[in-house]
Order: C-alpha cells, then sequence, then structure tokens
C-alpha cells in the first residue's frame, strides 16, 4: 500500500510541477518545462537515483550532504563537483562526500535527450530531492535555472564548512549569513536521520570531551559504553556508526533523530549541542514530539539551502561534463 501511495505522489508531482508558477529570483519551479522538447528532466534523474537507491539506499545521505557542501561554500553552484587540484573535492571535510557517480549518471541521462541546457547545480537538486522522496521524506517542488560556477577552492572549503563541534551561536550565525534562519538549521541537521559517521568524528566524546579527560556527561551511559566497544580508546578503530540505532530505520527520512536527542544519545557533538541549547532547544522538542512538524519542514528547508548564491541568467554556465569547468 506505502508502495502505491508513494507511486501516486511521485506521478502527481512530476505532473504538478508543469503547472505551479512559484518563482525565487530567477529561479522557478518547472524551469526546464519545453526546453528539452516534451522530456521530463526531473523524471530523468529520479529515475537514476531511484535506479542507485534500490542497490544502495545510503546514497540518501550521501546526496543531502554534497548538496549541503556545495552550498555552503560559493552557493549552489557545483563548485564541489570539480575535479582538480586545491578543488573543494580535496578539502579534508569533502574527501568522505558520496554521491558524484549518480549526479554524474543523471548528468549524462539528461545530456543524451537534452544537450547544454541543464546545470549540474539543477541536476543535484533535483538528485538530492529524488533521495529525500524514496527514503520516505515527503516530496517538495526544488526551484531551477540555476547555472554552474567556474572557481572551486580547497581553501574555501576549509574556512566555510561548518565542523562537527561547532557550538550552536557559531553554527546560527553561519547559517544566517546564508540566509537561512535557526529553525532552517536544526530542520537541516535531520538529514542525519538517514546518516551514519566514523568514531573519529565523536570519539573526543567518549574519552576527553573537550580535554577533561572524561566522556561527555550529556551521553546515555547505555550508549556510551557500546560506542566504546565500537570505538576503542586505542587500536585506531574508525568504524561506521548510524545516527539512528534501530536497523531498520536507519534509511528512513524521520523525526526519530530528534526523539534520540532528548533522551541524550546524539552521537556527534553538534547534534548534542542543538538538544541542550537554549537557542534551539524548543526546536528540537517540536520536531521531536511531531512527525508532520519535521516532515513538513524539511523540503523548505532544503528549498531555502538551494537558494544559497545562486548563479543565474548570464553568470556561470552549463558545464557539460559536472567534474569540470567547459
Amino acid at each position: 500500500m506505502r508502495r502505491t501511495s508513494s507511486s501516486l505522489a511521485l506521478a502527481l508531482g512530476l505532473i504538478l510541477v508543469t503547472l505551479a508558477s512559484h518563482c525565487y529570483g530567477q529561479l522557478s519551479v518547472g524551469y526546464y518545462k519545453g526546453k528539452c522538447w516534451d522530456h521530463n528532466v526531473e523524471e530523468i534523474i529520479f529515475n537514476v537515483v531511484k535506479a542507485k537507491f534500490a542497490k544502495d539506499p545510503t546514497i540518501v545521505a550521501g546526496l543531502i550532504r554534497l548538496q549541503f557542501h556545495d552550498c555552503i561554500v560559493r552557493g549552489c553552484d557545483a563548485s564541489v563537483l570539480l575535479d582538480g587540484p586545491k578543488t573543494e573535492k580535496t578539502a579534508n571535510p569533502n574527501l568522505s562526500l558520496r554521491g558524484f557517480d549518480v549526479v554524474d549518471a543523471a548528468k549524462i541521462a539528461v545530456e543524451k535527450i537534452c544537450p547544454g541546457v541543464v546545470s549540474c547545480a539543477d541536476v543535484l537538486t533535483i538528485a538530492a530531492r529524488s533521495s529525500v522522496f524514496l527514503a520516505g521524506g515527503k516530496w517538495y517542488y526544488v526551484e531551477t535555472g540555476r547555472r554552474d560556477g567556474l572557481v572551486s577552492r580547497q581553501s574555501e572549503a576549509l574556512a566555510n564548512l561548518p565542523s562537527e563541534y561547532m557550538p550552536v551561536r557559531d553554527a546560527l550565525h553561519l547559517f544566517a549569513s546564508r540566509g537561512l534562519s535557526k529553525e532552517d538549521f536544526v530542520v537541516l541537521l535531520g538529514g542525519h536521520s538517514v546518516g551514519s559517521t566514523h568514531c573519529d568524528n565523536f570519539k573526543h566524546r567518549l574519552y576527553n570531551f573537550h580535554n577533561t579527560g572524561k566522556p561527555d556527561a550529556r551521553m546515555h551511559t547505555g550508549m556510551l559504553y557500546a560506542l566504546k566497544k565500537i570505538c576503542p580508546k586505542k587500536g585506531g578503530s574508525n568504524s561506521k556508526v548510524y545516527f539512528k540505532h534501530n536497523p531498520r530505520n536507519h534509511y528512513r527520512i524521520d523525526n526519530g533523530f530528534y526523539k534520540h536527542l532528548l533522551v541524550n544519545q546524539a552521537i556527534l557533538e553538534i547534534d548534542a549541542n542543538i538538544a541542550s541549547s537554549p537557542l534551539t532547544n524548543s526546536i528540537v522538542k517540536n520536531l521531536a514530539y511531531s512527525p508532520d512538524y519535521f516532515r513538513n519542514r524539511f523540503g523548505p528547508a532544503m528549498v531555502n539551502m538551494g537558494r544559497i548564491g545562486v548563479l543565474t541568467g548570464n553568470q556561470g554556465q552549463i558545464r557539460r561534463s559536472c567534474s569540470r569547468v567547459g
């Protein structure tokens, strides 16, 4: 029954996108209608993502994170996709990014029927939305019409990407500088509901939190014990740990992530911080207590993120290959 409902929602979404008229600046819903003959660009990209998702559902977290890492640095211009020495790809926080192959495959599929028209920045945005829907998230309308940037610098990625240890106040300032609200910040962290991380990103919370020689006192004792077994103090383990602890729920977009935060089962420090900070705690509670609140807000927050620093009109270019300029 769920599959039938999901298929119906997808069909309606792909049809109604041609009827929507919402615009933001020079971005608009349904921007590619009529630009590729009778081909539905968003459906083509969706089918590529769907095929990948069927084999590897972890791609959902990969694509959401890939779009975030692109948009936070230089805006949503596909600069994170560019190959080359000292590009954003080579920055340490980006070495673990995934989904480049999916964006490339989607771009190739679109180029075959509509060469030189659809930007890599839009392919990435549509691919991320497709993955959210496939993981059980609510369908949302993406605004398109972006062009691709010409510049990608490792130094800018290092300077602008938030760390797992960033204080809430600093994170809110960073997001506000990109036009995102406090609620956008907390809701976007809900992307962790389908993600995983590695011991190196939170090991300090287990053994030497901020040089105290002790664990983070906020961490649930049962989870602390379990994580210490996975991430021993000595031995160099960098095992993967899922943000949600229910194996049946690893790849579903839902508000379970926030429920874990309220019982001190955050894994990353930034996640624990949003639960304990008076600046964001009330939003975390609202998201945890109301599944519909998170379900209805995640898409709009992704849309807001997709507006950061976009290039339109005569700016940038339409890349024929997402990994190189030209």
